[in-house]
């Protein structure tokens, strides 16, 4: 194999193969994947602006019975911790979010043993009966295979009842890596790759849609790595035409302060930021039938972030009114809605809020700037 060609194939926007995949994260230069990323960014997001997003992340519950190792959120049921969200604090985040400008909330929690479709129906109901100009971008595939199993129901058949009590689309959550060596060690609870897949193929069946995610530097090997973006792409490959399918992919690196993984068996987080920028470049390249690449600052922070803006990513996410999940293993950096553009403009770029869906939004007038304690 030969870098230069490769790498003009993925300027045709060809499908590499896995094993050309690995030979360009082990033989090319980070400036040369960069830069084929950066014109693959320009002909797929010819209008050159970095989108942006307000809304808040708030768990449902944090009840949950996958024991993932990488997780500090998680209480088992039963324990003195442990809840589950009521109407009153909802409309309480609800309409905070509104006030800073947000138009949706991210609503994820754990699996709880004894919540099924009708919970999650009634709250999206009731959310948006409340609500009804509200996005709810919500759950994730390992969320839609545990009320499958609850309730003895297809994914599919979980998905429409969901999307029709107000679902609007489906998060990428819980994709780790997808190979099930990787997921028995560290999310032996959770569904497993092929069934991610299948919930997201089942999203595409009825138009919903799904952002694809990778948690990587960990147990993974490279190539479990390049093995989970070719099933990405093979699942977006099949979406129905009239179909969203992935809107985005956002790999972003684990996050080890105080997990089960570090504590126990010394996994730490290695990733450096040239390792994440060169991640990003081959997302870019791997996956060139994925419109938007995001770049994760929450786990790699500005600097790094900016840099992979000129290396294949378009977006720079949500400024997250509110994260727990992963914050609490460790990730530090915060955005308001000012700082986040003005690091996209330090960058040399023009900031676009956008929606879910990278519809174009004006900043609302009535906007209040949020306030971040560090």
């Amino acid at each position: 194999m030969n870098v230069q060609n490769i790498l003009e194939r993925a300027l045709q926007f060809d499908f590499l193969s896995k094993e050309e995949g690995i030979f360009l994260y082990q033989n090319a230069a980070t400036a040369q994947l960069a830069h084929v990323a950066n014109i693959l960014r320009k002909k797929q997001v010819p209008h050159g602006k970095v989108t942006w997003q307000i809304d808040r992340n708030v768990n449902t519950t944090n009840v949950c019975i996958a024991n993932c190792k990488f997780c500090n959120f998680f209480r088992r049921p039963g324990h003195e911790d442990s809840y589950i969200t009521d109407i009153e604090t909802y409309k309480t985040k609800i309409e905070e979010t509104f006030k800073y400008g947000g138009d949706q909330l991210l609503l994820q929690g754990g699996h709880h043993p004894d919540l099924g479709i009708e919970f999650y129906r009634d709250l999206f109901q009731k959310l948006k009966e409340l609500y009804p100009t509200l996005k709810l971008h919500s759950l994730g595939p390992p969320e839609i295979a545990h009320i499958s199993k609850l309730e003895g129901m297809s994914h599919i058949d979980v998905l429409t009842i969901l999307k029709e009590a107000g679902l609007d689309s489906l998060p990428g959550a819980g994709a780790e890596i997808l190979n099930d060596r990787v997921r028995r060690l560290i999310s032996k609870g959770k569904c497993g790759g092929q069934e991610w897949l299948d919930v997201m193929r089942a999203a595409h069946k009825i138009n919903l849609p799904t952002s694809a995610t990778m948690m990587f530097g960990h147990i993974e090997t490279i190539e479990e790595r390049f093995e989970h973006l070719v099933w990405i792409r093979e699942v977006q490959s099949e979406k129905p035409k009239d179909s969203h399918g992935f809107i985005a992919f956002i790999p972003w690196p684990f996050q080890d302060d105080g997990t089960l993984l570090k504590r126990l068996r010394g996994i730490a987080n290695n990733v450096t930021s040239d390792e994440y920028i060169r991640m990003i470049a081959l997302s870019r390249i791997m996956l060139p039938n994925i419109k938007n690449i995001q770049a994760s600052w929450l786990t790699v922070g500005k600097p790094t972030a900016q840099v992979c803006l000129h290396s294949g990513a378009n977006d720079f996410g949500s400024i997250m009114i509110e994260e727990n999940v992963v914050s609490a293993a460790g990730a530090p950096h915060r955005f308001t809605s000012k700082s986040i553009q003005d690091a996209i403009k330090e960058a040399g770029f023009e900031p676009q809020l956008r929606t879910q869906t990278y519809q174009f939004r004006e900043i609302p007038e009535s906007m209040v700037e949020q306030v971040i304690n560090y």
